[in-house]
């Protein structure tokens, strides 16, 4: 084949797009690695100028990158491989150059695109799955509140249940009754039976008995009065044995 790489001293090549079109830090960052591998991957594509000039056909970044390392090293950046059109070849090389930086671009947009489906069809799964998550909260939501007024409700009946069964077992009590109404109303069996835990004497039961048959005590010291034997001190007894739980 008459095409095959040559080297060329890059101070010698000139390119007609300008240098601005391209990163700065990108055109370092290859330059650096032109001069650790001690060469460049892509030849540039030039064309014969003069004897001793070229032009940049194709590899206008590639060309930036060299001279750039040339600018870091100039014994290792000095040269750099390239494919030379000739004037017998020149027609076939361009429009071969023509159609592959076609199809490259073609690649790229064609990766791009791919690329940009494939993150569309990520946001759409990811949108999908975002509904789903929110449907489920809601779901999970709304169970939480049914199962929370499930058991206030629960809550409030077995509350009531236990207010009943307290009025139930206070109502069977036997309620709270003063001494004085107890020496007028409880009867006698009851009346009785309370003052003998009172340790009073069985005459002076009898004695009241016996008086409030002719109206009701009006007072402890109205009682102690129309009793015959009850003295202060076993009156004070009374008092304090009927006060001291429930009748």
């Amino acid at each position: 084949m008459l095409l095959s790489i040559s080297f060329v001293p890059v101070k010698q090549i000139t390119s007609s797009v300008p240098r601005s079109n391209f990163s700065d830090k990108d055109i370092e960052h290859i330059a650096n690695l032109v001069l650790k591998g001690e060469g460049i991957i892509n030849p540039l594509i030039l064309r014969s100028t003069s004897i001793e000039s070229y032009e940049v056909v194709d590899g206008h970044f590639e060309y930036y990158a060299a001279a750039r390392a040339r600018e870091i090293d100039l014994r290792k950046g000095e040269m750099i491989g390239a494919f030379i059109i000739e004037p017998s070849n020149q027609e076939s090389i361009e429009e071969q150059v023509k159609l592959l930086r076609n199809q490259k671009h073609h690649s790229d947009n064609k990766i791009i695109n791919d690329n940009s489906n494939i993150y569309e069809s990520h946001n759409i799964n990811m949108e999908s799955r975002i509904t789903n998550i929110e449907s489920r909260l809601t779901n999970l939501e709304s169970r939480i509140e049914k199962r929370t007024d499930e058991l206030q409700e629960e809550w409030r009946r077995e509350i009531k249940s236990i207010t009943n069964k307290i009025n139930e077992i206070d109502s069977k009590l036997p309620k709270p009754i003063e001494p004085l109404d107890a020496l007028n109303n409880l009867s006698i069996s009851e009346l009785t039976s309370k003052l003998k835990r009172a340790n009073v004497s069985q005459k002076i039961i009898d004695s009241i008995l016996k008086e409030r048959k002719n109206g009701n005590f009006q007072s402890f010291g109205n009682t102690v009065k129309r009793v015959e034997g009850l003295g202060e001190k076993t009156m004070l007894k009374i008092i304090d044995s009927f006060t001291e739980g429930v009748i």
